[in-house]
């Protein structure tokens, strides 16, 4: 989920074309929860092949990220969660207590034939599991897209790259990268330039959101180590904030007092008591430094076997994805870029 940093965020619209030749890092984990979530059948039962397994992380990212590639040169690598901090495990068991209850939902609606109701409920009950993490890194492989294991978190690894100016930006619809000291964070990046609000039934326009570190502190008049103070007050993925404070709130008491050490006495014992964890997890991530960011090769038969024989894709489909990719591995030769730098 993150930390609710909106209201606080100086963003910039920019579009795909402006991101041509762009290396981004990636928060696969995210993103496949996205395609996870939304390509699914009407009644909300995600796609799957001929076995069960189920493949619409896989159709989503094959055909995002070859367009991507192939249409705006974007270059991506990919970012696995590790293990996640120990402080996390309160957050996940939230969101595994949410799913199930949703998941009965979904049911519900589906035996009723409230298939709109269902989809809804569908689209917040994704999950996953390790075989469908390791099928997106087979894919990659196979495509020749780099990715790279984090020891923790995956934003955390984006952040630490993009600092290094490895890649140009960290790409997430979450901010904790921000938190991490990425100079860059871009969101949106979709093709199809709009999202889906099951809660509504309808679809949002959007446009990817470019948001620098660098003008977020200045426009506020803070540090890094203030952001992050404010965050722990507003609450985190590995804490809960304070009852009654939001960004804005939690904004202004940090600008007048300028840490939570120093917070009046009724705040300050309202504060969560792990906090110089919480912000150890942010000021010093676990990162890895060893990381290998060139294209591989594409292996075309390969790829054709895992896609259409294993996961039951069409031959369609993957021949798009495959010429897609040959002429950006072309193009790529051509420039004789490995990276955006």
């Amino acid at each position: 989920m993150g930390v609710n940093l909106a209201p606080l965020l100086v963003k910039r619209m920019v579009n795909l074309e402006s991101l041509r030749g762009k290396y981004l890092a990636v928060d696969a984990n995210n993103e496949l929860h996205q395609f996870l979530s939304l390509i699914r059948l009407p009644d909300g039962t995600p796609l799957m092949d001929r076995e069960g397994h189920v493949t619409s992380h896989l159709i989503g990212l094959s055909m995002r990220t070859s367009h991507l590639m192939h249409t705006y040169g974007v270059k991506q690598v990919f970012i696995f969660d590790g293990e996640p901090p120990p402080l996390k495990r309160v957050e996940i068991m939230k969101r595994r207590e949410q799913r199930e209850k949703l998941l009965l939902q979904m049911m519900e609606a589906q035996k009723r034939g409230d298939y709109a109701k269902a989809f809804s409920k569908a689209v917040r009950t994704g999950r996953l599991t390790p075989t469908m993490i390791e099928d997106a890194k087979k894919a990659l492989s196979l495509l020749g897209i780099p990715y790279v294991l984090a020891p923790s978190e995956a934003e955390a690894q984006a952040a630490y790259m993009a600092s290094r100016s490895d890649v140009w930006a960290a790409s997430s619809r979450d901010y904790d990268s921000i938190l991490f000291g990425a100079p860059r964070l871009i969101r949106y990046v979709t093709i199809s330039g709009k999202e889906w609000l099951p809660s509504k039934g309808r679809s949002r326009p959007l446009k990817p959101e470019l948001i620098e570190l660098e003008q977020l502190l200045a426009t506020h008049g803070i540090t890094r180590e203030q952001l992050v103070d404010i965050a722990i007050l507003i609450g985190t993925d590995f804490n809960t904030g304070v009852r009654g404070i939001g960004p804005k709130k939690a904004l202004n008491l940090v600008k007048q007092h300028g840490d939570l050490e120093r917070l009046p006495k009724g705040v300050r014992s309202e504060t969560p008591e792990n906090y110089e964890d919480v912000r150890r997890i942010f000021l010093q991530p676990k990162v890895n430094d060893h990381y290998n960011l060139n294209f591989g090769t594409l292996n075309e038969e390969g790829l054709h076997h895992f896609l259409c024989d294993e996961r039951s894709f069409s031959e369609m489909k993957v021949r798009t994805v495959v010429q897609r990719m040959r002429e950006f591995y072309a193009n790529l030769r051509d420039t004789g870029l490995k990276r955006w730098a």
